[in-house]
């Protein structure tokens, strides 16, 4: 007999696998032709008309590598087209989505405290969103191209800010920077699929044909790719972001992520000059740190009102007393200011359970993972039981109910 729970969450986790690998691959090529195209030297009269090159080293061989600002005299044969580790990575991207947030939006999607939400609706909203992101992010690309790209850059940013606002008030927190990073990551494959490939595509039918290229083209491709090249720290942040509650459970989490978005820009700009032999602008690193001292505190940033009554409904539901008897005993022994663990100096994640305010703060975290998982306790180290679970999801589900 098929243990089908077993077989879904080793088909997520294969798509996940998936994805990891196509994103490296995709991400490491990113960063390697920016770095090679900034890096190249340009001050060399090179007999094959070529625009620049570079030598490298790299596994016992050396790299004669040169650029070419349409193409050589020749077109030549087993011409690599590097598009399909961006395609597969937003397909395996969105097949987790659907398995994880559309299959699962009772429990990552959807949280009622702050919208009530059908599953069709809110798989909807995502959908539609990420599509319109496209068309949005695209039509602005077109009415900029030959404008000032830092201005351009600035409406780009006001776009994932107000995208980064809008997910925050409609999904949970975990489903929201998600989202951000989905919304993101569509932008940047659409790049792709949609410009880069098909412009280049153009490229090499006039050449095959004699004729000669509109520079535009190329233009067009240089933008979209530098979009990408900044854009790829940001939306690893916010992939990974689902893991992390300080990073996503804070009234503040569509803040976070526009900081997020400005510290992709000044890690990037340090790398971008240095490849380019333009010196090294250390300011950049200090600023980042800011911003990331910045995310920290508003990870734990006082919360407003809404907060407040969502902890006021926990602590009035049924079972409340049971359930803190219940992380007393299981839970706060690593989950404590000063945990009484063996070997951890701190809480795991910053997460403390020891008093009644701390879980209703941390409700759904408590839920998740001890409740309708077995997460935690890790390997169950405390022996929680199955009833005490029990007693768990359904005070939160008491709770959620209202």
């Amino acid at each position: 007999m098929y243990d089908f729970a077993a077989m879904g969450a080793w088909l997520e986790f294969a798509v996940r696998w998936l994805h990891v690998i196509t994103a490296i691959a995709w991400i490491g090529s990113s960063f390697y032709f920016i770095a090679l195209d900034l890096g190249l030297h340009r001050d060399r009269n090179l007999k094959s008309g070529a625009d620049g090159e570079e030598w490298q080293v790299h596994g016992g061989g050396f790299y004669h590598i040169q650029k070419y600002l349409v193409a050589p005299d020749n077109m030549p044969d087993g011409l690599i087209w590097h598009k399909w580790q961006s395609y597969w990575t937003w397909i395996s991207g969105f097949i987790l989505l659907v398995l994880v947030y559309y299959l699962g939006a009772e429990f990552y999607l959807i949280d009622p405290n702050v919208m009530e939400l059908a599953t069709w609706q809110a798989v909807g909203l995502s959908l539609v969103s990420l599509a319109a992101g496209w068309v949005i992010y695209n039509t602005l690309c077109k009415a900029f191209v030959n404008a000032d790209q830092t201005v351009l850059m600035v409406a780009l940013f006001g776009v994932l800010v107000a995208m980064a606002w809008f997910y925050s008030q409609v999904f949970t927190g975990r489903a929201a920077l998600l989202h951000l990073g989905a919304f993101t990551a569509t932008i940047m494959s659409g790049n792709v699929f949609f410009i880069i490939i098909p412009n280049q595509k153009i490229v090499v039918a006039d050449l095959m044909a004699g004729r000669t290229p509109d520079a535009i083209y190329g233009k067009i491709a240089k933008q979209r790719s530098t979009h990408n090249n900044y854009l790829t720290l940001p939306v690893i942040f916010l992939m990974l972001s689902n893991h992390y509650p300080l990073a996503f459970a804070s009234e503040w989490n569509w803040v976070i992520a526009s900081l997020v978005f400005l510290m992709g820009v000044t890690i990037r700009h340090w790398f971008n000059t240095h490849h380019a032999r333009k010196g090294n602008p250390h300011w950049t690193w200090g600023v980042t740190v800011i911003l990331f001292i910045l995310i920290a505190w508003l990870s734990v940033a006082p919360s407003d009102e809404r907060e407040a009554a969502v902890v006021t409904r926990f602590a009035q539901a049924e079972g409340f007393s049971d359930v803190h008897n219940i992380v007393l005993g299981r839970c706060s022994m690593c989950h404590a200011a000063e945990p009484g663990w063996p070997g951890l100096h701190w809480a795991p994640k910053g997460v403390v359970l020891e008093t009644e305010a701390d879980l209703t703060r941390n409700a759904r975290a408590v839920y998740l993972q001890s409740g309708v998982s077995h997460a935690m306790p890790p390997a169950n180290l405390s022996y929680m039981e199955d009833e005490e679970r029990a007693v768990i999801v359904a005070w939160y589900r008491a709770a959620i109910d209202g």
